[in-house]
């Protein structure tokens, strides 16, 4: 079973079930993913191949070509000039947001070293996940042997829920491993 089957099948009866929805349409859902992977000003003047490495590895882990975020306007107390790369991001929406998601809970976040669970406070007030990964070698598509420079993702899930209750539920039924 996908985890959109089971969205289908197991989440949506059971939401309704524990917050007394009448329809099918206030259950709150996942609207869209959104990886972020911070650019090091630092590593990006040494090195100048490591925004093609953190392109390749985004493109690998999510199946999709990252957007280059820019700089809006020069901050001289973070040496930031205007224009130039500071993140990369990539929005995952649709099957490939599912397929993700899949890949996400069942086989990376297993992979972490010390995983002691989520926390619960990573949901925010509008029922939205967001944490952070300290390496990308969690993913299977990234092979620890061919890794020049470890760096991190910011992973965003976006939700249409409007608490934090309902969100929180969302990601416990999807079966996100939070701290006890």
């Amino acid at each position: 079973m996908t985890i959109k089957e089971k969205y289908q099948k197991e989440i949506i009866p059971a939401m309704m079930g524990l917050f007394g929805l009448h329809n099918v349409m206030e259950v709150p859902k996942i609207e869209k993913i959104i990886v972020l992977c911070g650019l090091n000003r630092a590593l990006v003047e040494q090195d100048g191949k490591f925004i093609d490495m953190v392109k390749n590895t985004l493109t690998r882990i999510t199946g999709q070509k990252p957007v280059e975020i820019k700089a809006k306007k020069s901050i001289a107390g973070f040496k930031i000039r205007e224009g130039i790369s500071v993140a990369l991001m990539v929005t995952l929406r649709g099957k490939r947001m599912y397929d993700f998601l899949n890949k996400l809970i069942n086989v990376s976040i297993p992979r972490i070293k010390d995983f002691r669970g989520l926390s619960e406070n990573s949901v925010d007030q509008s029922g939205n996940f967001n944490f952070g990964l300290k390496e990308q070698v969690v993913f299977p598509e990234v092979k620890s042997e061919e890794v020049e420079r470890v760096h991190g993702l910011q992973i965003t899930i976006v939700t249409t829920a409007r608490d934090k209750k309902k969100g929180l539920e969302l990601f416990k039924l999807f079966g996100f491993p939070f701290k006890k």
